[in-house]
């Protein structure tokens, strides 16, 4: 795999002339140095995602391996990404006649090249959610080949992860089918405790409030950022809401504007702060909601309210509205 990288050059060099144009390609396991001119060039944000893609293991949440007959996708699921780690393709030949041992020992050797890939990737020492999803019984199946594996090699670390190893319907083997399993309440309520779950009850509980209408949830860029000003999403059961689209944009001073005010609520206000990404579910429902959102701490009301008031020769001010 590799990263196109292209732009204008800056600084002269032996190879290339200041205004040219040049394509470098980023490979793996091959160092390179990145810099940004400015004392806030590297954001919080920006450290934190750098932090998280030089090694998304160690923040994993939730290991899947999304499969059917002859194709696996070994996913990792963190806070705000699902990251492919691996795809494993094995021809199996169909049943044919009297020829179903064929399909059994390519059967077997797929089910044993994608447990070996998943023990190159997991620590066998944390105990996490492993979900094998599949049609059909190939996620059954493979379960049953990792224990039966485990007993056989006498493996106590693999079989200790029994308890982990959840086994769900998807609608295909490929990664996109992974969004439709982390939908099912049997899922939700095995992962109830990773941070995936926690944002998406954070979106819950945002959702029933707002349905109270009782001003403690609030969405939308200019709504939000009044209820922060107020000091409404600080301690005490103060949360932001925010999409990771948000700190994907283009226009710089856009990008700031959220990450000064995420900066505000975490570091200032003492609240929480939660980046929800556009790949999960939360994230989505998010995004359909302008992508910002808070649970307040004490409720507001009229933020949403236009109006404006303006100063007359007089020294009395007058609302907009009236």
């Amino acid at each position: 795999s590799q990263l196109h990288v292209s732009g204008k050059i800056a600084e002269e060099t032996k190879f290339t002339k200041v205004g040219q144009y040049h394509t470098l390609d980023l490979e793996l396991q091959r160092n390179f140095t990145l810099e940004k001119d400015g004392e806030e060039a590297w954001d919080s944000v920006a450290r934190g995602i750098i932090k998280e893609a030089c090694d998304p293991v160690k923040s994993a949440d939730v290991w899947a391996v999304v499969m059917q007959e002859g194709l696996a996708n070994l996913a990792v699921l963190t806070g705000a990404r699902t990251v492919l780690r691996q795809r494993i393709e094995v021809s199996i030949p169909r049943k044919r006649g009297g020829r179903a041992s064929d399909h059994d020992k390519g059967l077997e050797k797929f089910f044993q090249t994608t447990l070996d890939t998943l023990l190159r990737q997991i620590d066998l020492t944390e105990s996490k959610p492993i979900l094998l999803a599949s049609p059909g019984f190939t996620a059954a199946s493979f379960q049953k080949f990792i224990l039966d594996t485990a007993t056989r090699t006498g493996n106590k670390a693999l079989m200790s992860q029994k308890a982990n190893l959840i086994v769900v319907h998807s609608s295909s083997g490929h990664l996109h089918s992974l969004n439709e399993v982390l939908q099912t309440p049997e899922v939700n309520a095995r992962l109830k405790d990773t941070q995936y779950a926690r944002e998406g009850k954070l979106m819950d509980d945002f959702m029933t409030l707002l349905r109270k209408d009782d001003g403690r949830a609030w969405y939308g860029p200019e709504e939000v950022e009044k209820a922060v000003e107020k000091g409404a999403v600080g301690r005490g059961g103060g949360v932001l809401l925010i999409s990771n689209a948000l700190f994907r944009a283009q226009d710089v001073p856009i990008r700031r504007r959220w990450v000064r005010l995420a900066d505000k609520v975490r570091d200032v206000e003492g609240g929480e702060v939660r980046t929800l990404s556009s790949e999960h579910e939360s994230g989505k429902r998010l995004d359909g909601l302008g992508g910002i959102a808070a649970i307040l701490t004490f409720p507001l009301d009229d933020l949403d309210d236009d109006g404006l008031e303006v100063e007359v020769p007089n020294g009395h001010e007058v609302d907009s509205r009236a």
